[in-house]
């Protein structure tokens, strides 16, 4: 598992709240510090890839296990 510098879970919530809470907590972060995000909701990796596409933040690595879903994401 990568390391990172904050944690988020979005675990039971629905496009596009995922996606709110990691632009939320992104802004509060530094430039390339990394975020571990934890979703549940399959549309993140759409809604993820095509944010950090369009913002220039790196999805560094994703994994999926038990049905869960886990990026590290870094700040631009």
């Amino acid at each position: 598992m990568m390391k990172s510098d904050r944690e988020l879970d979005t675990s039971g919530l629905h496009c596009p709240l995922p996606l709110l809470r990691l632009k939320k907590v992104l802004n509060e972060m530094s430039s390339g510090q990394i975020v571990h995000v934890i979703a549940t909701d399959p549309a993140s990796v759409l809604d993820f890839g095509v944010f950090a596409e369009q913002t220039g933040n790196e999805i560094l690595e994703q994994q999926e296990r038990d049905g869960v879903l886990h990026f590290w994401i870094r700040r631009k």
